[in-house]
């Protein structure tokens, strides 16, 4: 429902009806209320401000005297303020005047200093006192170049005998000084005046010509270290190569230890940069001239060429000693493991002596900003020397000699020593022969291998060379895989294929001929594990390793090395299936009646005699021992003991189960389970005494927990016992209700 509101005129005059009058009054009354109400509290409220507006007038005074007090204090304070600025302002007037009157005969001093210096430094010169030149010319140096280049010194420094302004006046001092440092270094050097060498060498880096001096340092140690084998040397020597790198780097080695001392102390820690690398240089060159006479006098490509034509030839021979001689072969092989080992040697030594060669000095950098730089274009001279010198150890990593030295090691070490050693495991195979001397009885194939093996790796880490090393490893873990633990389970292969062993003593003598070959066939792979364990271990731990190679590939050298134990597994796979196929060929079908002919007319229902008659006659054990040694016999003399107690638990494993399944079969007496638990443990006793390993008694737990759960008291409870006798059963609950219902 909508309410209708009517708007009631404002203009009295304007109302026309009864009802807006009256509403219009009704307004006009309710306006008149309020404003009496508002006029009362007015009313009200003013007694209070009264009070205040009294409190006022009262404080009126003291703040007119309190005025009158602050205009004499703004006059007073204003006279002082202007008195000491007038003060101020002459002091820093006279502050000013004394700085530039300090500054002024602080330059005086400077260009004084200058003058005296280059005055000093000129006589100095005249009279050849280089010591004295390289002092004054030092304490020109050090002067601000504003000074040294500035108006003033430029005109009060010249002289009629020098008119060239100071900068120009000092460095042509310092080019003088240095073509008479060069020349006197030179010749002392070449005089090999150690005394006068030192004077000159410490005189370059005090007038600022230290790249200069450290170059024809480098000039002179460079000539310390020429080689120069002597006449009587001949580089048909297997020696004469090894010589001439040892003398080489043992002459760069002894100048580093003797020099570098002396160069950081004169001319700062991380300045024999230069001069290594000039000596690098050097060794470059001496090293490929020997590296190409090396190749050259050995012949090597046409031996690699020979040595590889062997590997691809059809049915070729390995050791065909009239194409490539294995022992020349060895020989090359030892002499570039020797080159590579001096070069690794003294690669380490520079390592350990370099570790803090090319810290970068900031404080130079920053002294060096306030004193007087050569001219322009020998700055660029400098910097380009400066930045030549690689950062770091990559001097040692980068240089040519390393390049050299691992492209031979990779063109022709790496190729022949795995030629080498597959010809060797050739050989050892095709000559092949059982080591009578020997129990058990081997080859001498393991013996032989591993014994080159050992010589091949010892070679390969002498040569002190990380990347050879992975990668000749890599190659000779795949030769002793395909040429060597192939072949054996080749010729393991061979012995009962196609041979028949026939009847008679002709097939009795041929069977026992074949079992013997295959047991000392499996007893090489067993000696081939141990070997490998033993050899990878000395490898591995030997003091060798830190020797020749640096602290951060030592690790990965040893790596490298253990990879090797990667090829046990397989020699154990193959043992283990070759003992497995013996053993399924051999025993396996004579184990099949093995437990009824031991029990044959025994039963474990016993009263008191037939416990008694059992007793005396011990017929299970007696019987076990007699068939259990005709089974075996021979074997634990022909294997090895790791191989006969992988044969012994073979046999144990086929034997155990059918016997369980027999004792399940037969019904116990009391008598009769506790005869089953005395023949059960006087077994399990001879088959202890037959082994030196003691796993034998964890293959009889089932069969011991039968005898256990047979020999339970008649009213003791079965799940009872199963569950709160805290033994680790091997039987199931259901398999132990089982066994308790067979006692009668």
């Amino acid at each position: 429902m909508m309410t209708t509101t009517t708007t009631i005129p404002a203009n009295p005059r304007q109302l026309a009806t009864l009802s807006d009058i009256l509403a219009r009054l009704s307004v006009i009354q309710s306006d008149e209320a309020e404003l009496s109400t508002a006029l009362a509290s007015l009313l009200s409220a003013h007694e209070p401000i009264s009070t205040s507006l009294s409190s006022l007038k009262q404080l009126g005074p003291q703040l007119d005297l309190l005025t009158q007090e602050t205009c004499l204090l703004d006059r007073t304070v204003a006279a002082t303020a202007r008195t000491a600025q007038d003060v101020g302002g002459r002091v820093q007037s006279l502050d000013e005047e004394m700085r530039r009157v300090r500054d002024a005969s602080e330059r005086v001093s400077q260009v004084i200093e200058l003058k005296s210096s280059l005055a000093a430094l000129h006589s100095a010169i005249d009279q050849h006192d280089w010591e004295a030149a390289t002092r004054h010319c030092a304490r020109a140096m050090a002067l601000p170049l504003d000074v040294v280049s500035g108006p003033f010194a430029e005109t009060a420094v010249p002289t009629p005998e020098s008119h060239l302004p100071p900068a120009q006046t000092l460095q042509a001092a310092r080019e003088q000084l240095l073509a008479v440092f060069k020349r006197e270094f030179e010749r002392a050097s070449r005089a090999r005046d150690a005394t006068a060498t030192s004077r000159f060498f410490k005189l370059f880096p005090a007038v600022g010509w230290e790249a200069e001096g450290l170059q024809a340092y480098a000039s002179f140690v460079v000539e310390l270290v020429k080689v120069r084998p002597p006449a009587s040397a001949k580089t048909s020597s297997p020696l004469y190569y090894i010589t001439a790198l040892t003398a080489l780097f043992e002459s760069i080695a002894l100048i580093v230890d003797q020099h570098q001392p002396v160069v950081e102390k004169y001319y700062g820690t991380g300045k024999m940069g230069l001069v290594l690398e000039r000596l690098l240089q050097e060794a470059d060159r001496v090293v490929k001239d020997l590296v190409e006479g090396w190749e050259e006098e050995r012949s090597m490509e046409r031996k690699l060429s020979d040595a590889l034509s062997t590997i691809h030839r059809a049915g070729g021979d390995l050791t065909d000693e009239d194409l490539v001689d294995p022992r020349e072969i060895d020989k090359v092989l030892s002499e570039a493991a020797g080159m590579s080992g001096r070069w690794g040697l003294f690669r380490k030594f520079m390592h350990e002596r370099l570790k803090e060669e090319f810290e970068p000095d900031a404080d130079e950098d920053e002294k060096a900003a306030d004193t007087i730089r050569p001219e322009r274009g020998e700055n660029r001279s400098n910097d380009k020397a400066e930045e030549a010198v690689p950062a770091g150890f990559r001097i040692i990593e980068d240089s040519q000699s390393r390049q050299l030295v691992e492209n031979m090691l990779f063109t022709y070490y790496t190729p022949l020593e795995v030629w080498y050693a597959r010809s060797v495991i050739e050989k050892a195979h095709r000559l092949s022969s059982q080591d009578l001397s020997q129990t058990p009885i081997t080859t001498t194939t393991p013996d032989d291998t591993f014994y080159i093996l050992k010589s091949v790796l010892s070679r390969m880490l002498s040569s002190a060379s990380l990347a050879t090393v992975q990668r000749t490893s890599e190659q000779l873990r795949d030769v002793m895989d395909k040429d060597y633990a192939r072949v054996i389970k080749q010729k393991l292969d061979n012995v009962y294929k196609g041979s028949s062993a026939g009847t008679g003593t002709r097939g009795d003598k041929v069977e026992r001929e074949n079992r013997q070959s295959f047991i000392i066939l499996l007893n090489d792979l067993d000696i081939s594990s141990t070997h490998m364990e033993r050899l990878v271990k000395d490898l591995s731990q030997s003091t060798f390793l830190p020797q020749h190679f640096l602290d951060s590939e030592v690790e990965s050298v040893r790596s490298s090395l253990n990879q090797f134990m990667n090829l046990v597994p397989k020699f154990r796979s193959t043992l283990r299936a070759g003992v497995e196929q013996l053993f399924n060929q051999l025993l396996r079908p004579k184990l099949r009646t093995f437990i009824p002919d031991v029990y044959k007319d025994v039963s474990y229902v016993l009263d008191d005699d037939g416990y008694s008659a059992a007793e005396l006659q011990d017929l299970v054990r007696k019987r076990f021992i007699k068939a259990w040694e005709s089974l075996i016999e021979g074997y634990k003399d022909a294997f090895t003991e790791s191989n006969y107690r992988l044969f012994f638990g073979l046999a144990l494993d086929v034997l155990v189960r059918p016997w369980e399944k027999f004792v399940v079969s037969l019904k116990y007496s009391e008598l009769g389970a506790i005869r089953f638990d005395h023949d059960l443990r006087a077994v399990v006793a001879y088959l202890s005494s037959q082994t030196v390993f003691g796993d034998i008694r964890d293959k009889f737990v089932r069969l011991q927990q039968i005898a256990t759960l047979l020999n339970l008291d008649s009213e003791e409870d079965v799940d009872e016992f199963y569950n709160g006798s805290g033994i680790a059963w091997q039987l199931s609950q259901q398999e132990a209700r089982a066994v308790a219902n067979l006692r009668v």
